[in-house]
């Protein structure tokens, strides 16, 4: 491991010789100028500093300059000022420029390492969140979960706080929102991202053989158990175990998942002997678990054993922002894989961009998948689209003479979808001047405007007004 480097700064001849010898021998590679001047040097010509320390008064200049150039260079370097008494002032200020701390003279040399030492540990973590973030984007992005809403930025930033803890994550959401994905960022970047990382449906698998498919059996246990079975718990050893739709488990399960949460052991169907686990256990459901508790169908104790931690994915319909970002980077990944390159027209990112979006995520890559597909020439129109992408049930309803199926239907959802077709109607007769396309609909400018943005239409930048003006 490289040794962490540090800069000493100080017209002093003595200090700089006897601090260089201190934090020499304490592991650093230490470089020791005379005044600003050489410092800024310094600073500019290699590699960062994780710390400097500096004399705040000094014959050629201040310890400030030293401290703007350390954080203009890499703003993780952290920066410790040495003051005299009368200066104490100046160096509150530099902290408050963000300077980690300030030792006064005259100060004892374990003083000022304790402060060093905790400046590197400062410098450490600050440099090990930044190189998380970028790691985590380039996670979501590689998944297919890609946004720029408020809401994903905040999932994602969940995530990246959650993902080196061993607790229990539940992850919630409507189908097709991006649930596996998310669990599959959390895995990759925990600790155990070198390790398997095992999924299961618990919805898909008969409940004869869920048991065994999770905890395994031994050779016998039942007809057709030919030989052992490890199972998946045992699989996923030191790694991540994705338990998708657990609200689909059966009632018996629940209570042998729980004592398998709580013990860390699995016993194999039909076996005596207990195995030690050590895995993560994310699980999923697009129900309300809460609501199942309270009916009875889901165990409150294991709820709150999977519930340590919550994330929610917002529907796209919540977050229309994003289906612009998202539509184009599945358009980029179905091109690649069908070797077409393409681009989306204006109406028909538009059209895209105007659905509601039932299946979420899913659905609106199966709709780009579709284009991608379709398309005959070097960019996606409208023609290269479904024609009849609504909410299901909406297609029942005559827009001049709507009549309530029998089953019902979502009324908000329909009006929404029945404007968002106004909207783009209206663009494509004005040539997408819209202002014309305000005076199509019988609206001001501001209102047209505003409604674009409720339904992620906006284009060009144009910030919509708070409120519409009707």
């Amino acid at each position: 491991m490289a040794k962490p480097r540090l800069l000493v700064v100080d017209d002093e001849a003595g200090l700089r010789s006897m601090l260089t010898v201190l934090f020499g021998r304490a592991g650093f590679k230490v470089d020791a100028v005379e005044g600003v001047k050489a410092a800024l040097k310094s600073i500019t010509a290699g590699a960062p500093y994780d710390i400097v320390v500096t004399d705040l008064s000094m014959p050629d200049g201040s310890g400030m300059e030293v401290l703007q150039a350390a954080q203009a260079h890499d703003k993780s370097t952290q920066v410790v000022m040495i003051t005299a008494y009368a200066s104490t002032g100046d160096a509150v200020e530099a902290m408050r420029q963000g300077a980690y701390d300030y030792v006064q003279k005259p100060f004892g040399t374990d003083e000022l390492k304790a402060t060093v030492d905790k400046a590197l540990e400062k410098r450490r973590i600050v440099t090990e969140n930044r190189e998380l973030r970028q790691h985590v984007r380039g996670v979501f992005e590689s998944d297919d979960v890609v946004g720029k809403s408020v809401a994903m930025r905040r999932v994602l930033e969940l995530v990246t706080r959650v993902a080196g803890a061993p607790s229990s994550v539940l992850i919630t959401g409507e189908s097709g929102a991006g649930k596996e994905m998310v669990a599959r960022a959390l895995h990759r970047l925990s600790p155990r991202t070198s390790a398997p990382f095992v999924a299961i449906n618990c919805g898909a698998i008969p409940e004869a053989l869920m048991e065994s498919e999770l905890f395994g059996h031994v050779k016998g246990a039942f007809t057709g158990a030919n030989s052992d079975k490890d199972g998946l718990f045992r699989s996923a050893t030191g790694g991540t175990i994705f338990l998708d739709e657990i609200g689909e488990l059966p009632a018996t399960l629940q209570v042998k998942l729980l004592r398998v949460l709580q013990d860390r052991k699995v016993r194999p169907v039909g076996g005596e002997t207990e195995f030690e686990i050590d895995v993560r256990v994310v699980a999923a459901t697009n129900r309300s678990v809460e609501a199942e508790v309270e009916s009875g169908k889901f165990r409150q104790d294991l709820f709150y054993r999977l519930n340590v931690i919550r994330i929610h994915i917002p529907p796209l319909r919540e977050r229309p922002e994003d289906i612009a970002v998202l539509a184009r980077h599945f358009l980029q990944k179905h091109s690649d894989l069908q070797h077409k390159p393409l681009e989306f027209s204006a109406p028909a990112l538009r059209w895209i961009c105007s659905q509601p979006y039932p299946g979420n995520v899913r659905e609106l890559e199966n709709v780009v998948e579709r284009a991608v597909t379709m398309a005959l020439g070097n960019e996606i129109t409208l023609e290269d689209l479904p024609e009849a992408h609504v909410l299901p049930g909406s297609h029942s309803l005559d827009p001049g003479r709507p009549t309530i199926p029998e089953d019902g239907f979502d009324m908000v959802a329909y009006l929404e979808t029945m404007e968002r077709r106004l909207l783009l109607e209206a663009l494509e007769r004005s040539g997408g001047n819209r202002t014309n396309a305000a005076k199509i609909l019988g609206m001001t400018f501001r209102a047209f405007r505003y409604r674009l943005s409720k339904y992620g239409l906006s284009e060009g930048g144009d910030e919509p007004d708070a409120t519409p003006e009707d």
